[in-house]
């Protein structure tokens, strides 16, 4: 399959909700608390937010949007509640999902292994979290390379230095 990884376009936010809430409502059927937030439509303002100022990107196959995620620069008021206050030139990493026909092709290492890449010579690291309980993610986290740096209030901390 060839993948291409783009920035998201505004137009794109109804299937990028539709993906998040279909690997939220997938997440729960598994007993993995993750997303909850989104199976009652939260989390709106963020996503569409997060579209408009080009932090969120889109893994798209033919012409179909097959996975999302976000990339910032800039902590948000989570990183900060996670991370605590931070000066490492870092990119923060939020809402990564892959479509549910789509899972167990790479796609979620291929778009780590992008955001890597492309942030390669501008931060230090590549951060982000995940649910303690969600063995699988962070098994998946520690196999793309990222260290377990410790835990906030139930989430793993994992980042992954680029020098």
């Amino acid at each position: 399959m060839d993948c291409v990884i783009r920035l998201a376009r505004s137009e794109e936010i109804e299937p990028i909700r539709k993906l998040l809430k279909e690997n939220a409502v997938w997440l729960q059927s598994k007993g993995i608390n993750q997303w909850s937030y989104l199976l009652d439509g939260g989390e709106y303002d963020p996503i569409h937010r997060a579209i408009l100022i080009e932090e969120t990107y889109v893994l798209e196959i033919d012409n179909k949007v097959m996975g999302t995620f976000t990339a910032s620069l800039k902590q948000n008021d989570w990183d900060i509640e996670i991370w605590g206050k931070s000066i490492e030139p870092s990119v923060y990493i939020h809402r990564l999902a892959i479509g549910l026909n789509a899972k167990g092709n790479g796609l979620g290492w291929e778009a780590l292994q992008w955001t890597e890449n492309y942030f390669a010579n501008r931060v230090s690291y590549l951060r982000l979290d995940c649910v303690a309980h969600n063995q699988k993610l962070n098994e998946f986290y520690q196999n793309c390379g990222f260290t377990l740096v410790g835990q906030t209030n139930g989430f793993n901390k994992y980042q992954k230095l680029l020098q």
